[in-house]
């Protein structure tokens, strides 16, 4: 009971004591906090607003970069709409994304094939380097001429 007593009376003496000395309330000068505060305002009003553009353009081109990357048919037309979409704040966005990711189905009925004409494109490039490279292999150094097999003379009739 003079425990608790000493210490309810001790606690007390503690908490006016603290009140009236004087303690600051900052560990730093008000001139080092001006200049973080300066810091944290030119990043703030430059740098967020930077990067807010950045990543909404990156995202609103993003059904551009899965319509090319899937060779899609309509791929030019999804670009015009992310495009648009840009413009239109938004809005036409989910569309994009959409029409992305499907294939058309009346596009090879209409056209015969159902990918982009820049796969096509990319096909017919590496079978042409594929050739030059299964030629260049087969010689064994440049100055050999490659060996020509002797063409059958006619045929004789006996």
């Amino acid at each position: 009971m003079f425990l608790a007593k000493l210490r309810s009376r001790l606690l007390v003496a503690v908490t006016i004591a603290t009140a009236l000395i004087p303690i600051t309330a900052h560990a730093v000068s008000g001139h080092l906090e001006d200049s973080i505060a300066d810091v944290l305002v030119w990043f703030v009003l430059v740098l967020v607003p930077i990067l807010a553009i950045w990543i909404f353009w990156k995202l609103h081109v993003l059904p551009e970069v899965i319509a090319e990357k899937r060779h899609h048919p309509q791929a030019d037309a999804i670009k015009a709409l992310c495009l648009m979409s840009l413009v239109f704040g938004g809005m036409l966005w989910p569309f994009a994304w959409l029409w992305a990711y499907t294939k058309p189905v009346g596009y090879r009925l209409a056209y015969g094939r159902d990918k982009h004409d820049h796969y096509y494109q990319e096909i017919s490039a590496n079978e042409g380097e594929t050739a030059r490279e299964n030629k260049t292999e087969s010689h064994t150094s440049p100055e050999q001429e490659p060996r020509q097999e002797p063409r059958p003379g006619p045929k004789t009739v006996s």
